[in-house]
Parts: structure tokens; C-alpha cells; sequence
């Protein structure tokens, strides 16, 4: 009888320690974020890009040098930015090449102040034969490839800025369309491209555009959309 009672005992603490073991192993753990409360470390952030890496797309419609094959050329002279930057656009748009007009004496900030009569620009506004500015290069590269050529200028004193009349006195335009094309803060084209054409002596010159200096890409490509030059 005693030794039955020690068996039953034992069968029934052997049953009580299994039981609990179970309950054990199905307790939640305290240590372990639930969904709601995630918490997140710096090491599991997105690392943003490495400043040193260009992460900026291609972009086929770069406007390229002259010599590289294409058939329009936008030509320009720049004071301030505002003609470069419409220049840029056109290029843009027409799927054309670059050629900048550079002064071999570039102006300055105070060259072009046009309320100082002592200016540069002053000067060579009263005296016409101050106006024969040398540029830096008049001769583009595949010049005869070229059916299409856009010239670009600030309009001084209703008439195109002088530097470009070198490089139209200095090249031969026959049997290319000539597109004139002007920015100014308020004054029109005006005569400005019948006068270039008149120094030209050669050329189908078109109309032109005058642009404000804030032109945006959206009116620049409208305008040679509209030109339909192929």
C-alpha cells in the first residue's frame, strides 16, 4: 500500500511539471516589439544616395559642339545670361548645336551700365566705329553642314548688340535659312533683323522673335514648333 501511494505520487508531480513546461513555452516574449509598437534603428534606415554618385538620367537632346553632324546651329551672343539661356532652349527643341559669340575683351558688369555715360557700351553707342568688336572666333566647325542657323542677341538701343555683327560680316550664309531671335526686358525686335541680313548680303532671312529676359522652355519650344524646320 505505501509503495502504490509513492507511485501514484510520483505519476502526479511527473504530470504537474509536463503541464507546466507546456504553458512555458507558449508565453509571449516581453522582449520581442509587437507590430503596433515597431521600432525602428538608424542601421535599419534607407541610406540616401552617396553625394559623390550622379544619380541624374542621360539626356539624349543635350544640345552638342559644332562639327557633330547636325543641320541647325544656334548661334548667340550673351551680356547677362538671358540669350544663353533662350539659346539653350532653341538648341533644345531643334535638336541643335551651340556656337557662343566671345568678345576677345569681354564686357563687365560696368561695361554695360548703360546709365553711366562713361560706360563701355555708352561709348560704343555714341561712336559707331567703337563698335568693331573682335570675337574670340567667327569660324564654326562643319559650316557647310549647316541648313538652319539661329542668331541670338540682346537688343541695345532697339538694334542687335554689335559683337554679333562680326560673325555675320565674317561668314557666308547662301543657301541657309537664318532664323534672328532677341531677348530685351522690353523692346521689340524691331529692325534688328532686317538690319543683320542687310550686313549679311546673303541668307533667306526669316522674321524672328523678340523673347522677355525670364522666357520660359514651355513658350521657347512653342515658338519653334511653330517654325516647322524639319
Amino acid at each position: 500500500m505505501k509503495k502504490f501511494l509513492i507511485v501514484l505520487l510520483s505519476l502526479i508531480l511527473g504530470t504537474t511539471a509536463l503541464a507546466f513546461a507546456a504553458c512555458a513555452d507558449n508565453a509571449p516574449n516581453n522582449n520581442t516589439p509587437s507590430a503596433g509598437n515597431e521600432q525602428t534603428t538608424p542601421g535599419d534606415r534607407e541610406t540616401p544616395a552617396d553625394p559623390g554618385e550622379d544619380n541624374t538620367p542621360e539626356n539624349p537632346n543635350t544640345p552638342g559642339t559644332p562639327g557633330t553632324g547636325g543641320s541647325v546651329l544656334v548661334v548667340y551672343f550673351s551680356a547677362q545670361g538671358h540669350t544663353e539661356e533662350v539659346a539653350g532652349y532653341i538648341a533644345q527643341a531643334a535638336g541643335g548645336d551651340l556656337f557662343e559669340l566671345t568678345p576677345v575683351d569681354p564686357y563687365t558688369a560696368d561695361d554695360l551700365n548703360y546709365n553711366d555715360h562713361n560706360s563701355r557700351v555708352y561709348r560704343e553707342y555714341l561712336d559707331e566705329s567703337l563698335r568693331d568688336v573682335e570675337l574670340s572666333d567667327t569660324a564654326v566647325a562643319g559650316w557647310e553642314n549647316y541648313d538652319v542657323v539661329f542668331i541670338g542677341y540682346p537688343i541695345w538701343w532697339g538694334i542687335a548688340a554689335w559683337p554679333v555683327n562680326g560673325f555675320v560680316e565674317a561668314n557666308d550664309f547662301t543657301g541657309k535659312t537664318v532664323i534672328p531671335f532677341c531677348t530685351s526686358a522690353s523692346s521689340g525686335l524691331g529692325q534688328s533683323g532686317a538690319l543683320l541680313e542687310e550686313l549679311a548680303g546673303t541668307g533667306n532671312w526669316q522674321e524672328g522673335q523678340r523673347f522677355r529676359s525670364s522666357a520660359s522652355e514651355e513658350d521657347v519650344a512653342a515658338w519653334v514648333e511653330s517654325l516647322d524646320i524639319g
